[in-house]
């Protein structure tokens, strides 16, 4: 009578005969009835989680292969905090390097498909058991996972772990959505001296090969964009007493070290960063989308008759390095320029190992002087020429002002998409400036 469990028997027959008394003790034990069978569960486990997560136990989570583990719905290990969710263009960047200045361990895979992601998740969770781990889970437009297979990797989940959700004014999160760059096929991630330096920032275009952003864009892309609307479906597969939404205007770097105290108030972290720690918390700005890159820095590639060596010389930001958890690199700005460059956060990196034998190539570090001063300058002008053709949250509306139909679209979209947020934060959907404004404007239009 419980046509889900049925379905995970069949599926997994042969191991179902195999391990016929245990798992018989499971399924008619009230421990089952009351998490799965009580609520009609989907995606109900076959094997007992609590046993599972006892090493003493002959089958637990360290015998069981992943993909079978998913097979059986078995929930992920319960060695973690909370599960952090985030709409995509919603800052989960910056809160990515905040978390880990915090000591969190963040278990977390990037994938289209939730059986991969499920097994990643798994191993990251049974390979940090004494970390302060959480699960994280952003819905990226660029990484499709259907809905029905995203319900189940949700539903794997223990149910009343806290969830964190990352929220954004969606009229915002529209605009970096059409301001965002896509980097073309043929750009090129290493270089060499040799290399026209107008060659090497030729790395990005815009959707449909545009040469800059556009709200046509709005309508040709992002009204498609199936997974740019998930909070409230998102929402529906957890306790929304077990909800907390946190606004992307409370992760500015002005109050970051306030909002991570208030959520160690609620979660107990390790530690908190100190203020000096903090750095703009911009990770994806207009250069955070263009790098990194590596110049293999070699005197030989100008002239054969010099030495034969090879420096590493990675072109990469700050928030960026500790991202990606660069390790092992120094900072050589202050060997490379002479002045101050006109950014704050790009940095030239070296290796650690090889500082000594950089500093020993006078030539070399005079040649890189030269050619990356004109790098830097070639930069400035096209990080100018792309800040001159942004779209802001005013010209979005403008743009809805003049397209009705299509305001019309998105006023029923945001509707669906929002019915949880409204309902239990109204105060945060009453701080999105421009979402009101959308919202005002399309009862005028219907007025």
């Amino acid at each position: 009578d419980y046509k889900a469990i049925l379905d995970n028997i069949f599926h997994n027959f042969i191991y179902f005969i195999q391990n016929f008394d245990l798992i018989e003790e499971w399924l008619l034990s009230d421990d089952f009835y009351e998490k799965y069978k009580k609520e009609n569960h989907p995606y109900p486990s076959l094997l007992d989680p609590k046993k599972l997560n006892d090493k003493n136990e002959k089958i637990n989570y360290h015998t069981i292969p992943a993909e079978l583990a998913w097979e059986m719905n078995l929930p992920l290990p319960e060695n973690y905090e909370f599960v952090w969710l985030a709409s995509s263009l919603s800052g989960h960047g910056a809160m990515t390097m905040y978390f880990e200045l915090c000591d969190i361990n963040i278990c977390k895979c990037i994938h289209h498909n939730p059986g991969i992601m499920y097994s990643n998740i798994l191993a990251q969770l049974l390979n940090n058991t004494t970390k302060y781990n959480i699960i994280a889970y952003t819905d990226y437009t660029h990484v499709y996972v259907y809905r029905n297979d995203l319900a189940r990797f949700l539903n794997l989940l223990h149910k009343n772990k806290p969830i964190l959700y990352l929220v954004r004014d969606p009229i915002s999160r529209l605009k970096t959505g059409v301001n965002h760059i896509n980097f073309k096929v043929d750009k090129l991630d290493y270089f060499n001296l040799n290399t026209p330096i107008d060659r090497v920032l030729d790395r990005d275009t815009y959707y449909f090969e545009a040469t800059v952003p556009t709200c046509e864009h709005i309508k040709t892309y992002w009204t498609y964009a199936e997974s740019f609307f998930r909070l409230n479906f998102l929402t529906q597969c957890f306790k929304t007493e077990n909800i907390i939404y946190l606004d992307m205007q409370k992760i500015k770097s002005e109050y970051i070290l306030k909002t991570l105290k208030e959520l160690n108030n609620l979660f107990s972290f390790k530690k908190i960063p100190a203020q000096e720690n903090i750095d703009n918390g911009m990770t994806f700005d207009e250069l955070g989308v263009l790098f990194p890159i590596t110049l293999l820095a070699n005197l030989k590639d100008i002239d054969e008759n010099n030495i034969d060596e090879t420096f590493e010389i990675l072109i990469t930001t700050k928030q960026l390095l500790k991202l990606y958890k660069i390790k092992n690199y120094k900072e050589i700005n202050f060997l490379l320029f002479k002045h101050k460059i006109p950014f704050e956060n790009l940095i030239f990196c070296i290796q650690e190992e090889k500082i000594t034998s950089f500093k020993n190539n006078l030539n070399l570090i005079k040649y890189l002087q030269s050619y990356l001063q004109e790098f830097v300058d070639k930069l400035e002008i096209k990080i100018n020429l792309k800040k001159q053709h942004l779209i802001n949250e005013q010209q979005i509306l403008h743009y809805f002002a003049n397209n009705m139909s299509l305001a019309k679209k998105w006023e029923k979209i945001f509707k669906q998409e929002l019915i949880h947020i409204k309902q239990h934060r109204p105060d945060i959907v009453a701080s999105w400036k421009y979402y009101q404004e959308f919202e005002k404007m399309c009862e005028e239009l219907d007025g």
